[in-house]
């Protein structure tokens, strides 16, 4: 079977995305599967609680490193080839945490796989640009997002069970077979849209100095900014999550359900207001409101003790906010335009994994000695109310049907 004849068979906007979404809920499935095994993990091989954090640190501060380089690898050689390139290198390293006598092991196969991530997650903006029209694009990459907290829920959920019954190597067996047979899955219906003809035109034309207008973009610099805000806000909510929680008396158990009704909030909520966001043809209220209403729902969520209010405030939280993430990518799609959408993405996540890689740092610092978390509270809603102000800066326009100059980047 020749590659034409699989793309008619195998590939519609349907199939490449949903097989975009499976790949990138594994890496985020791949990211997470560790935090629920700290304490067996740290009884396994001996080692403390920070050495054990470090095989979920190692991916914000790898995507740092490699965001940028992987938006313009997605650019130049496009989201078939970076995505899929990312896909293989998961999977490899997926293998090598197969061999779990020792937790060097563990490690090598976290940082592989750190690695590979940011080539996945930044090939969504380009992937929605080429095969979505403009008004199913912010619905597109909802669904996209979907698939990352599908992952997270799936991690922290199913890898104590499957460690518990099957034992921690054939946990990381699954898991490698998972990246596998998602990633096969990838490369064999994600082609590029045969009747986009701008994207075969635009991507070898890609240089590094069409990259520097981006810098110049005010608007890319405010998202950006945004995301490095409201993502170090998520990031270190659920990271302290289960300490904050347990002065007001909510045990490991009941705060790892509230973690889950978060995810499970925000899944709803990508599902739903992205495509109200499309239809209204507008972002910035929805970025707004989103950020005012959390800052109330934090507060509330840190604060009561009541197991089943949480639990809703938590869902209630998760369903306004989690939604901001795709609409701050599409809005930076827009920005950019299609032959710099890799790139932009690149730059907004980097932004926003710096941000969670400081606000976990500055929440520990902040809590000091304190027997409670109130001081990383106030921390988060500081950083909520920035997001607020912020937004209100967001400038919306047309969009523009060709790739954007340096000239029409400096709005």
């Amino acid at each position: 079977m020749n590659r034409s004849t699989m793309q008619r068979r195998f590939t519609n906007r349907w199939s490449v995305l949903i097989s975009f979404t499976i790949l990138a809920g594994v890496s985020q499935m791949l990211w997470l599967n560790f935090a629920p095994l700290i304490s067996m993990l740290e009884a396994r091989y001996q080692v403390t609680e920070a050495d054990i954090n470090w095989l979920l640190i190692v991916f914000p501060l790898i995507y740092v490193l490699l965001s940028i380089h992987a938006g313009i690898l997605i650019d130049r050689r496009g989201y078939r080839y970076g995505i899929g390139l990312g896909g293989i290198i998961m999977t490899v390293f997926a293998c090598v945490r197969i061999l779990d006598f020792d937790y060097s092991f563990l490690l090598i196969g976290q940082i592989g796989i750190a690695i590979g991530q940011p080539y996945v997650i930044n090939g969504i903006s380009k992937l929605v640009v080429d095969w979505f029209g403009e008004k199913q694009q912010g619905a597109a990459t909802g669904i996209g997002t979907v698939g990352m907290f599908v992952g997270m829920a799936l991690a922290l959920a199913g890898t104590p069970i499957l460690a518990d019954s099957i034992g921690l190597q054939w946990t990381m067996v699954v898991f490698a077979a998972i990246t596998a047979l998602s990633t096969c899955l990838y490369l064999l219906v994600a082609y590029p849209n045969p009747s986009n003809q701008q994207t075969s035109q635009t991507v070898s034309n890609v240089s590094w100095r069409d990259y520097v207008p981006l810098l110049r973009n005010r608007q890319l610099l405010l998202t950006s900014t945004i995301a490095l805000l409201a993502l170090g806000f998520f990031n270190g909510l659920t990271s302290w999550l289960e300490p904050i929680l347990k002065p007001n008396g909510i045990d490991a158990e009941n705060a790892g359900l509230i973690g889950g009704m978060l995810i499970l909030g925000g899944i709803v909520g990508a599902c739903i207001i992205p495509g109200i966001s499309d239809k209204l043809g507008t972002i910035k209220p929805f970025l707004w409101v989103s950020c005012l209403l959390g800052v109330g729902f934090v507060y509330l969520l840190c604060t009561l003790q009541d197991f089943t209010i949480l639990l809703i405030i938590s869902g209630l939280l998760g369903f306004v906010f989690l939604p901001g993430y795709a609409l701050l990518l599409s809005y930076t799609e827009k920005l950019a335009g299609e032959k710099h959408a890799g790139e932009a993405t690149g730059l907004m996540m980097l932004t926003g994994n710096l941000g969670g890689v400081l606000v976990i740092l500055a929440m520990q610092l902040v809590k000091g000695e304190s027997d409670t978390w109130i001081n990383a509270v106030y921390l988060m809603l500081i950083l909520l109310l920035a997001c607020v102000i912020l937004s209100l800066n967001i400038r919306e326009g047309s969009r523009k049907e060709q790739p954007p100059s340096s000239h029409t980047l400096k709005q």
